[in-house]
């Protein structure tokens, strides 16, 4: 049973939660705001907004948080602008995406819209190439398929790469002729 008496119970005051909580936080996490930074940049290139958003979510203050994303960002450790070229690199080239979801990614991981666009805007230029590659790729094994449900799949996977319809659907008329 808790008891409720004056001084004597577990009922605390906005002061004595936030001790209890750093107290928590220091036990959970024994490294310090830049240790816990340059853990999480090991894993994978990161944004300065996605770092922030996971420090703050592991309990660091905000001064704490600012301070380290400062000194990360002076080494290099920290560049949006390289962190989005990355980003955009890896799912043009490799995964075949299309704009639209790159630019959403891209986003979602909080770059700035405007270096999102200067990033994204040469690679539209190439967008019905990169359709036509991965259509090509994926009509491979749709053979045994009928061919308006072959289309179907084809344009739909297009989709959610990040392609246009019309973009979409003509890669994948391309690629089953």
């Amino acid at each position: 049973h808790r008891r409720r008496c004056e001084g004597t119970g577990p009922v605390q005051d906005a002061e004595g939660r936030r001790l209890a909580s750093a107290v928590t936080r220091t036990a959970k996490h024994p490294k310090s705001c830049h240790e816990r930074a340059l853990g999480l940049l090991a894993v994978r290139a990161r944004s300065r907004r996605e770092l922030e958003t996971r420090l703050r979510q592991a309990g660091f203050p905000a001064d704490e948080i600012d301070d380290a994303l400062e000194r990360l960002e002076r080494v290099g450790l920290v560049d949006d602008a390289a962190f989005a070229r990355q980003v955009a690199e890896h799912r043009f080239g490799t995964k075949h995406s299309g704009v639209r979801a790159v630019s959403h990614e891209l986003l979602t991981k909080g770059v700035a819209p405007s270096l999102v666009a200067e990033v994204v805007g040469d690679a539209g230029e190439g967008e019905e190439d990169r359709a036509d590659e991965l259509a090509r790729a994926r009509a491979a094994r749709l053979g045994s398929v009928e061919p308006a449900k072959a289309f179907q799949r084809l344009s739909a996977l297009l989709m959610r790469r990040g392609y246009a319809p019309e973009t979409a659907r003509r890669a994948a008329r391309r690629a089953l002729e």
